[in-house]
Parts: C-alpha cells; sequence; structure tokens
C-alpha cells in the first residue's frame, strides 16, 4: 500500500473504528476479492462492534492499494460518505496505461475513476447479465459525446442499479466515450428542498477546490446553473449516472446539456426532457439460470450439483432477485436447509426463513412488511384490501374505485404512496393505470390478512352490485376484463354460493364471457368450483361444462356466432337448451331468426371436449403421462400445451423455423419432443418452454418423435420421409438402431406399453409391428384394403395411414386415415369400431394413459378428446349426402341411402324409418305424392320402385357415368336425372319416352324444375341454361363464371335467378336478358369465414327478401341489406344441397359426417 493511503488511514483510524459496522462493509470487499472468508469470520468472533472494526482496519493496513480503494468505495456505498471523505486524499494515484488487476479484469484505471465518481461496488454475489450491459454500453456510446438520455427501467429489485454500474466498469468505454469520469448520484423520491440537496451535494463533489463558489447554490434553479457550469468547464466529456429517479420534473434540475444514464421504473420519465434518449428494459425477474447461478456462488456449489429444491424455490418466488439473495444468504449460514426454506415459501411461513447475518431484519416476513408499518395510518387500511387481488394479474384503477368508493384522482394518489414504497407496482398503458403486487407480496398479504379474507371478497362484490348490473358491462370500460375474468373468484373467495351459481348457469354470462375472453377459462372456472356449482344442481353444472367443452371451437372463432342458436341444439332436458329456447322466443318477436334441429335425439356427442388452439392445421397431440396435460403441434410452427379437462392454455412456444409435424412427452412429464419439416429434432422443458437439447440427424423432413414408456430403458424414436425409423439412446445421444422396411415415407411411430414392440405406420399403407431389441419386423397390416369398398370415390382412393396409438393394455391399437379413425384388435386384426368428427384429414391419434379417452388432431383446425366406451358402443348410422325429400303439411319425409347400402325412409316429425332394400345407390329420390322412389347408381342405371305392391322398373337407357341426381316431375309421370357424362336425360317412365338434353360441356352438377315445363340446370364448364323439356330444347344460355358453377337458384317471380361458383364470385342475374344484376357478396380470401368454404347451393325465399345458403354451413342472408340473418353450425361440413319447403320454415340437408339435419323455423 502506498505510504500516503497508509498514513491516511492511520490518521483517521480512530473515528473509523467509532462509527463503521463491519458487516456490510466486508460482503463489498469480499466481493471484490479483497477479503477471504476465513478474515471475515476472524473479525465476527471479536466480542464488540469497534473491536471487530478495529480488526478489519488492521488487515487493510496489511494489504496493498486495491483493499484501500475497496474499503473507501464500500463506505460510499453504505453511507458512510462523511468517513469515505476523510480517506479521499488518501486514494492511490494509479497510472491510467497499467494492465488488469487481479479482481475480474478490471484495469486499476478504472477503478479509480468508480472510485472518485461514487460508483458502487460489486453487490456480494454477483452474476453477470452480459446481454443486458452489453445493450447498455452501445447505447452510451451512441450519445457520442453529445448531449442525450440513456434510460434503464424495470420494476423494483430487479437489478437496474447494478448494471448500470456494471455498465461503466470497463476500460475502452471510460476511455474513449467519457474520458472526464462519471459521476453517481443516488436520487430516488425526493420533494423539491431533498433534491435541492442532492444538487448542493453534487456540486460540492464536482467543485472540491471551490474554485467557481465558495457557498452552496440556494435554490434549484441556482444549483441547475452552476451543475451546468462545472460539467462544461470543469468535468467535460464526463457522464452523469442518476439512480432511481421517479419523477419527470426531478430530471428537469439535470437538463443542462450533459450525458446522462439514468435507472427508473417509469420509461415515461424522459417525456418532459429534450435530446436523443435511448430505452433500455430490464426484464422483472431473474431467469431461471441466473437465479441458480446465484445460488451456486451462495453456497459454493457448481451448478449442476444444486439439489432439485433450489429450481423449485426459483420457480416459486418467480425469479426474484430480493427473495433469491435472501435465500442464498441464509443458506450460505444454513446449507442443509434446502427443503426447509423451501416448504416455508410453499407454505407462505415468512417468519420461519430466518436473518443471515448480512441482513437487517429477523425474517423474510419481516424484511416484507417494515414497508407495510411505514405506512400512514390512514391508507394502511386500504393495503390490507388489496390481499384479495390475484396473482399475475395488473388491475385497472376503475376496480379499486369501485372498491373504495372513491374518485380516480384520489386512488391514484392512494396506490402511489404504495408505489412510492416498492409496495406495489404500476403499469401505465396510455393514459390509464394499472396495478399489481409481486407473487411473494400476495403470499404476505394472504398469510397475514388470512381471517379477514372472506369479508374483504364480501366487499369488493357489494361495490360491484352497487355499480353494475352484469349485462351492461360493456368491452370498452376500463375494468371490464377485470370482472368477466375474476368475478367467479371474488365470488366463491366470499362463499356466495347461491350468486356464483346464478351466474356460472346464465347463458347471457356465459355469451358475454366467451365473446371476450374464449371458453377455455369458463371451463377451467366450472372444474375449479365443481365443488360448489354441484351442491346446486350437479346435472345443470354438466350441461353448462359439456355444452362448452363442445363447442370451444365455434366459441373462440370470429365473427361470434350466435349463443342462443348453438344452445338450440344441445337436447331438450338440458338447462342451456331451455334458456336458449325461452330467449330464442322473446327475440323471435323481435323479428330475429332462430332454427330448431329437430330430429336431434337421434344424435349421440362421442366428442369430451373440443378445442382450436392453433392458427392452422394440427398435426399431432398427446397427452403427459399424468394425462393432466395435453401438448399439440402443427403448420403455424408452435407448440402449445393446455390442461387436458378445460383447454385453458399453459404454454406457447415457436419451436421450429418450419412446421411443427410431431411432438411427445417424456415418460417423468419434464420434456416434450418435437420435430419438423426442418429436419431437426429438439427437446423442451414442458413447464418453462426452455430448449433443452437440438438434434439435427436426419436427411428429410422428421415426422414423428416417441419415448419408451419406461425411465429404466429411455429411447426416443424418430420416423422421417426417408423411409427409416432410428432409435436413440438419449444416454449415449447416439443412434442405436435404424429400422428399413417401409417403401415410403414414415408417418408415425409408437411404443407399445410394455416397450417391446414399436409400431410405424406408413404413407405406403401400411401399419408394422417391429421388436425393439433386435429391431427386426414383426407384423404388418395393409390398412388401404379396408377402404377398397367405401362409398369415396375411386380417383381418391390413395390411403395414407397417419399415426397410431395403443391402448393401455396393449391389446388394441388405433390409426387414423384420412378424416376416420379406426380400432384395431392386435391378435386378431379385426376392426373394432370406426368414429367420425372432423372436418378434414385427422393426422394425430393417442390414446390416455388410463385408455379411458383418446384425442385425434386434425387439418380442421381442431383437437378433439373422445370417450373410448361411448365410441366403441357407437352404431351410428351415417348416410349419403344425396338425400330425397318430400315436404308435407304437417311433416317431411325423407330417402337416404346409409352407409351399409340400406335405402330407408326417415320420417322427419317422429323420427321413424322404414328400411327399404339394399341398393348399390348414388342418388335417390321421392316422387311428391309418395308412392314412388326412384334411385341412381354409379354405372348410370336407374330404378323406379313402387313400394306398395314392390314392383320395380328399370330404364333402358343407361348414363355413360355415375348418376348425380334425379328428381320427379309434380305430375310423378316423369323422372329427371342428371349424371357425370354431362347429360341430362328426360324419361317418362310410363309411357318408355325418353330425351337426352345434351349442350353441357362438361358434369351437370345439379338441376332444379321450374313452372311450365322448364329446367334449370349448371355444370362444371361454368354455364347455367334453362331447358324446355316437352321440345329438349335450350331456351337461354347464361355463360356465368370461369369456374364450376356450384349452386343456382331462381327467385319465386322467375325474373332473376343467383349463381354461384369455385371461381368464388357469387352474381344474381335478370332471366329475360341474362344481364349480370349484382356481384353479390364477393368471395374473396374471406370467403371461407363467411360462408365455411364454397357455397354449394342457394335458396331464395318465396317473397324473394331471403337467402339461405349452405357451404361449410348453413347461413340466412336479408337479400336487400346482404346482412346475414343466422348462422346453424352443423357438426360436419361440406354441405352439398339444402333443401328448402315451400313455406321458407323447414330445411333439410346432411353434412360429411353422415348426419342429417331436419330443422324448423322457431315461432
Amino acid at each position: 500500500m502506498d505510504a500516503k493511503a497508509r498514513n491516511c488511514l492511520l490518521q483517521h483510524r480512530e473515528a473509523l473504528e467509532k462509527d463503521i459496522k463491519t458487516s456490510y462493509i466486508m460482503d463489498h470487499m469480499i466481493s471484490d476479492g479483497f477479503l477471504t472468508i476465513l478474515e471475515e469470520e476472524k473479525v465476527r468472533n471479536e466480542p464488540t462492534q469497534q473491536q471487530r472494526a478495529a480488526m478489519l482496519i488492521k488487515m487493510i493496513l496489511k494489504k496493498d492499494n486495491g483493499s484501500y480503494i475497496s474499503f473507501y468505495n464500500a463506505l460510499l456505498h453504505e453511507g458512510y460518505k462523511d468517513l469515505a471523505a476523510l480517506l479521499h486524499d488518501g486514494i492511490p494515484v494509479v497510472s491510467s496505461s497499467s494492465g488488469k488487476d487481479s479482481v475480474s479484469g478490471i484495469t486499476s484505471y478504472v477503478r479509480t475513476v468508480l472510485c472518485e465518481g461514487g460508483v458502487p461496488q460489486r453487490p456480494v454475489v454477483f452474476v453477470a447479465r452480459k446481454k443486458l450491459v452489453n445493450a447498455i454500453q452501445q447505447k452510451l456510446s451512441k450519445l457520442n459525446g453529445e448531449p442525450g438520455w440513456v434510460t434503464i427501467y424495470g420494476m423494483a429489485g430487479c437489478g437496474k442499479s447494478v448494471l448500470a454500474a456494471e455498465a461503466v466498469r470497463d476500460h475502452s468505454l471510460l476511455k474513449h466515450c467519457f474520458p472526464g469520469g462519471v459521476h453517481w448520484v443516488s436520487v430516488g423520491k425526493q420533494d423539491k428542498s431533498g433534491l435541492l440537496m442532492k444538487l448542493q451535494n453534487l456540486c460540492t463533489r464536482l467543485d472540491q477546490d471551490e474554485s467557481f463558489s465558495q457557498r452552496l447554490p440556494l435554490n434549484i434553479e441556482e444549483a441547475k446553473d452552476r451543475l451546468r457550469i462545472l460539467m462544461l468547464r470543469k468535468h467535460p466529456s464526463s457522464l452523469l449516472i442518476l439512480d432511481d429517479i421517479w419523477d419527470p420534473w426531478v430530471l428537469k434540475a439535470f437538463d443542462n446539456q450533459c450525458q446522462i444514464l439514468l435507472t427508473t421504473r417509469d420509461k415515461s420519465v424522459t417525456d418532459s426532457v429534450m435530446g436523443p434518449k435511448y430505452v433500455i428494459p430490464v426484464e422483472s425477474s431473474l431467469g431461471k439460470e441466473k437465479g441458480l447461478e446465484i445460488l451456486s456462488l451462495f453456497v459454493n456449489m457448481k451448478k449442476a450439483d444444486l439439489p432439485e429444491q433450489a429450481h423449485s424455490i426459483i420457480k416459486e418466488c418467480k425469479g426474484s432477485p430480493l427473495v433469491v439473495s435472501l435465500i442464498g444468504a441464509l443458506l450460505r449460514d444454513f446449507p442443509n436447509r434446502w427443503e426447509y426454506y423451501l416448504r416455508q415459501l410453499q407454505n407462505k411461513q415468512f417468519k420461519r426463513i430466518r436473518k443471515s447475518s448480512s441482513y437487517d431484519y429477523e425474517a423474510l416476513d419481516e424484511a416484507m412488511s417494515i414497508s407495510v408499518e411505514m405506512l400512514r395510518e390512514d391508507v394502511k387500511n386500504y393495503y390490507t384490501d388489496l390481499s384479495i387481488l390475484p396473482k399475475d394479474v395488473k388491475v385497472p384503477t376503475k376496480v379499486l374505485c369501485i372498491l373504495w368508493d372513491m374518485e380516480t384522482e384520489e386512488v391514484e394518489d392512494i396506490l402511489q404512496e404504495f408505489v412510492n414504497k416498492s409496495l406495489l407496482f404500476c403499469d401505465r398503458n396510455g393514459k390509464s393505470f394499472c396495478y399489481y403486487l409481486h407473487d411473494l407480496q400476495v403470499d404476505f398479504l394472504t398469510e397475514k390478512n388470512r381471517s379477514q379474507l372472506q369479508d374483504l371478497h364480501k366487499k369488493i362484490m357489494t361495490q360491484f352490485q352497487r355499480y353494475y348490473q352484469l349485462p351492461s358491462l360493456l368491452p370498452d370500460q376500463e375494468d371490464c376484463m377485470y370482472w368477466y375474468n375474476f368475478l367467479a373468484y371474488h365470488m366463491a373467495s366470499a362463499k356466495m354460493h347461491k350468486e356464483l351459481c346464478a351466474l356460472m348457469f346464465s347463458l347471457d354470462w356465459i355469451k358475454a364471457k366467451t365473446e371476450l375472453v374464449g371458453p377455455a377459462h369458463l371451463i377451467h372456472e366450472f372444474v375449479e368450483y365443481r365443488h360448489i356449482l354441484d351442491e346446486k344442481d350437479c346435472a345443470v353444472s354438466e350441461n353448462f361444462q359439456e355444452f362448452l367443452s363442445l363447442n370451444g371451437h365455434l366459441l373462440g372463432r370470429q365473427p361470434f356466432p350466435n349463443i342462443v342458436q348453438l344452445g338450440l341444439c344441445e337436447p331438450e332436458t338440458s338447462e342451456v337448451y331451455q334458456q336458449a329456447k325461452l330467449q330464442a322466443k322473446q327475440e323471435v318477436d323481435n323479428g330475429t331468426l332462430y332454427l330448431e334441429w329437430i330430429n336431434k335425439k337421434t344424435i349421440m356427442n362421442l366428442s369430451r371436449l373440443v378445442v382450436r388452439p392453433h392458427t392452422d392445421a394440427v398435426y399431432h397431440a398427446c397427452f403427459s403421462e399424468d394425462g393432466q396435460r395435453i401438448a399439440s403441434c402443427g403448420a403455424d410452427k408452435t407448440l402449445q400445451v393446455f390442461k387436458a379437462e378445460t383447454g385453458e392454455k399453459l404454454l406457447e412456444i415457436k419451436a421450429h423455423e418450419d412446421e411443427v409435424l410431431c411432438c411427445a412427452f417424456s415418460t417423468d412429464d419434464r420434456f416434450i419432443a418435437t420435430c419438423s419439416v426442418d429436419k431437426k429434432v429438439k427437446i423442451w422443458n414442458s413447464v418453462t418452454g426452455e430448449l433443452v437439447h437440438n438434434y439435427d440427424e436426419h436427411s428429410e423432413q422428421v415426422n414423428c418423435c416417441h419415448f419408451t414408456n419406461s425411465s429404466h430403458h429411455f429411447l426416443l424414436a424418430t420416423g422421417s420421409s426417408d423411409c427409416i425409423l432410428k432409435l436413440w439412446d438419449l444416454n449415449q445421444k447416439q443412434c442405436r438402431n435404424t429400422l428399413f422396411g417401409h417403401i415410403n415415407s414414415v408417418n408415425h411411430c409408437r411404443f407399445s406399453p410394455d416397450d417391446k414392440l414399436l409400431a410405424s405406420c406408413s404413407a405406403d399403407g401400411t401399419l408394422k409391428l417391429w421388436d425393439v431389441t433386435s429391431a427386426n419386423e414383426r407384423k404388418s397390416i395393409n390398412v388401404k384394403q379396408f377402404f377398397l369398398n367405401s362409398e369415396d370415390p375411386q380417383e381418391d382412393m390413395e390411403v395414407i395411414v397417419k399415426c397410431c396409438s395403443w391402448s393401455a393394455d396393449g391389446a388394441r391399437i388405433m390409426v387414423a386415415a384420412k378424416n376416420k379413425i379406426f380400432l384395431w384388435n392386435i391378435d386378431s386384426c379385426s376392426k373394432v369400431a370406426d368414429c367420425r368428427g372432423h372436418l378434414s384429414w385427422v393426422h394425430g391419434v393417442m390414446f390416455s394413459p388410463d385408455g379411458s379417452s383418446f384425442l385425434t388432431s386434425s387439418d380442421d383446425q381442431t383437437i378433439r378428446l373422445w370417450e373410448t366406451k361411448k365410441v366403441c358402443k357407437n352404431s351410428a348410422i351415417m348416410l349419403k349426402q344425396e338425400v330425397g325429400v318430400v315436404f308435407q303439411e304437417n311433416g317431411v319425409m325423407v330417402l337416404a341411402v346409409d352407409h351399409i347400402k340400406r335405402l330407408q325412409l326417415i320420417n322427419g316429425k317422429t323420427g321413424h324409418v322404414d328400411y327399404l332394400t339394399e341398393a348399390q345407390v348414388s342418388c335417390c329420390c321421392l316422387s311428391p305424392h309418395l308412392q314412388y322412389i326412384a334411385f341412381g347408381d354409379e354405372n348410370g342405371a336407374i330404378e323406379i320402385l313402387e313400394p306398395v305392391n314392390n314392383r320395380i322398373f328399370q330404364s333402358r337407357i343407361r348414363h355413360k357415368k355415375t348418376v348425380r341426381h334425379i328428381q320427379f316431375t309434380a305430375d310423378e309421370k316423369t323422372l329427371i336425372s342428371s349424371s357425370d357424362d354431362s347429360a341430362i336425360q328426360v324419361w317418362n317412365w310410363q309411357l318408355e319416352e325418353y330425351d337426352v338434353l345434351q349442350a353441357h360441356q362438361e358434369t351437370v352438377k345439379d338441376f332444379r324444375l321450374l313452372k311450365n315445363s322448364r329446367l334449370l340446370s349448371w355444370s362444371f364448364d361454368g354455364t347455367v341454361k334453362v331447358w324446355n323439356i316437352i321440345t329438349g330444347k335450350v331456351e337461354k344460355d347464361f355463360v356465368c363464371h370461369q369456374g364450376t358453377v356450384l349452386s343456382c337458384d331462381i327467385s319465386h317471380d322467375a325474373t332473376k335467378f343467383s349463381s354461384t361458383s369455385a371461381d368464388k364470385t357469387a352474381k344474381i342475374w335478370n332471366v329475360s336478358n341474362g344481364e349480370l344484376l349484382h356481384l353479390c357478396a364477393p368471395l374473396s380470401e374471406e370467403g371461407a369465414a363467411t360462408h365455411g368454404g364454397w357455397v354449394t347451393d342457394l335458396c331464395f325465399s318465396p317473397d324473394g327478401k331471403m337467402l339461405i345458403s349452405a357451404g361449410g354451413y348453413l347461413k340466412w342472408w336479408n337479400v336487400v341489406t346482404g346482412q346475414s340473418l343466422q348462422t346453424f353450425y352443423t357438426n360436419g361440413t361440406n354441405l352439398k344441397k339444402i333443401h328448402v319447403s315451400p313455406d321458407f320454415k323447414t330445411y333439410v340437408t346432411v353434412d360429411n359426417l353422415g348426419i342429417l339435419y331436419i330443422l324448423q323455423t322457431l315461432e
């Protein structure tokens, strides 16, 4: 140590020994590396404070210049500014060209500059945050010697001050950007007198020789001028660091053409000053790895050797730097108390987290409550009221205005006092404020005020009821979202069970909440408060939960569906249906259109939950091993994790650079594997979403990945478009086996429950079973053969087996192909069951761990959860979409062909079914008086059946291709048919007379009989034609579209007709001259959203004021205004035709799942 420094320390030794407390001083010196743990222990063993100080100074006198500087800086940092001033003249002169010293690679030049500028030392345990430090340094260098502001902002305790100090601990930055030095000022929350004192002290530091003035400035304006002159003349090119700025007006006192770095909790504080501004946000908590690093430094262990409790502590306190440091310091003294401190955090037993020697408070709760005790008596009760705030929620000011029955300004004044004392955090969003507590503060308040919680929740509910009636809540109200999200929480906590049931069993509430936040949170509340809701009525609770679960994919879409219409589709015994019916009747009186599904009793819901977590096709979904979570991935490149019971989102990760094709949970549920078109396989932490591993082995896209079921034999299987499967031993991180046998892409793979077999399915149409130990093929099933006799067109017969899943007992395996799901018995290779529900290709299937349910994922963007027992017992009849319909005065009769080729006659009113015959039928129809039945087949043949005497009439002239549509004339004497051969045949079957209408160039899509023996037909050739069926001549020929004409209808007065096309246009024409009247509802990119796909059929009402369209679903329109009057969502999609009664009050259609819909307007 230099003689000057040594003499200065000896000269002031008595004053130092008398006043300093060594605890914090030693922490800084240990952090700097100038004091050892053993030396600290030796000092602590001294009996009195003065003797401890004497021992410390004795040690410093034996050390070098660095220890003197470290001691001086520690005094400054801990508030001993008078004592530090005594040592200032003794600070060793260090050459700026000297190399780096032994502490952290920092040069002596940097140490001297920072020491003279009052920059705080590093904390006892320091963890580098290089990314943030680099960002600050880059912004500082951008000032380039010119006046400007660099702002570091973030919540209290996030380490802003440490980052600011660390950023200037850089030789190059100080030498080139701030050769005039740095000057640190701790500002904090100040009034004008406090700010004046800060300015006076800074001026004194900058003018130690008093060359500018021998008296202190007397007011802020004078101080501001003095500071400007000192910075320009005595300290040019220096940096002024303002720590902890709270108010914009404070900054104006420093707005004097300086280079300034400031820390604050409010990034808008610089709005009041001029000049270039740069902002660096600091995250509110440490990441998991940084938190673990701090703990490892405190307990002197490698991060990898930390116990599991360390991870849980970081998770429990959300990486709060305060709590991590406090518990780390406690563990340094009591290294065996990991489980104890974790348990106290989890149980909110803050009193039991006892102090370490480095902290002033007896326990963690005292550290948190000391600020509460400092509050004014008149505001303490308001802080107690915050005990009811939910975790992780920013509460709008308006909510607290309602709670306290105060004006906004009064509430903000109270809350600002809490914010000032770091008891509450404020987030400004435009003009409004939102307030929130840290999780630990919520836990502390909840524990402290446990006996008052019920009354506090009741208080907020009483106040809410004073201000609002539920239907009056508007989405644009500042506090609207809060009430929709937490009203049920407050009611349940207040034990207002009657009110909670009334709320949750209200269709109005369901509609309002789902329209704003979607259905998942509501389903979660039904599960969360099931014990309360079941007390009122278990069945009603199940009705509402099932309604939300099965319609979730619709309730989350835009435009938002009519929830009353959805409710009318529920079973008639359901409370949802009864409320919907009541509301619908009231609205019908005001002119609203509603539909009753009169034959819905025949439909059984096999799904238990339908969710729509992705914005594009869902390629795969899987259960966690405990069955509580579902992970899914898809074309939107994301991995989603949500609750299996409610669909509530838990995690969303942008997982890959291309479509994510598969995902899988590990056996212990800690990890999720994903694989992608980008040829990579990635392993993620299933809770935090952190990337753990990244594998890049396959040469083509990786289609599937799956972990073994036993953690004792940990393998990952992957399958790729290179036709091979690979088995990976994750402990060795290398490929163990490569499995050859498929001749096309491997789409999916699954280990059997005992891990002895691996099932794989492929684009070659086969399902293969492999022996895991030997990697040999054991069995192969050709799935394609099960489609050969299906109703699908033969040209669409490419069958790609997409995926498979084992049942829990290993006896059955389920596969998906096209839009169907099949269940096989392994031993017999026989099909047990199949089910339909998805609207497009099914990409993934998986049994739940207990086998009671399974989930499926599809191109239709949905994931469905099915009950296995219901599917296996299901014997639902699926109808072909071409049906014959005759409307009668008191009902409707439907002729249809089912999936097992039976011709059946259905009474729409009673539901009674007569099975007539078995036939290979492509289309069928009824005669107007139900005396005859006609049907055509795929070979072009047409037959007429007279059911009364079972006579059959066969057409002598066949169509050349499949018959697509047939219809009797009103007198039942003539049968008209159209076919893929582009011809229309007119057959007077009683006279055996035939006429062929041949003018279309391509397949006739459909036709419609008009008055006066006229017929309207439309075709794939883009034309619409009007025929005289007596003469067989075309009377009018309209070239309407460039693509296929999908649907056509003529108005009741026969003056105009409408057409829609695959070219995504809809047009209205003048019948007499073919003039285009309107290009209505152009089906642009919004077409799919408006109509659910192509419009395949249209029908005008008799008065021409209303129009019904069929596509992905049914829609009713006001022809005059173009406004949508109602939408009916079918279970399936791709509706081909809509049959409408003459009075426009009954409608019949069949969706692509084979479900029949007979709808009536509600009156």
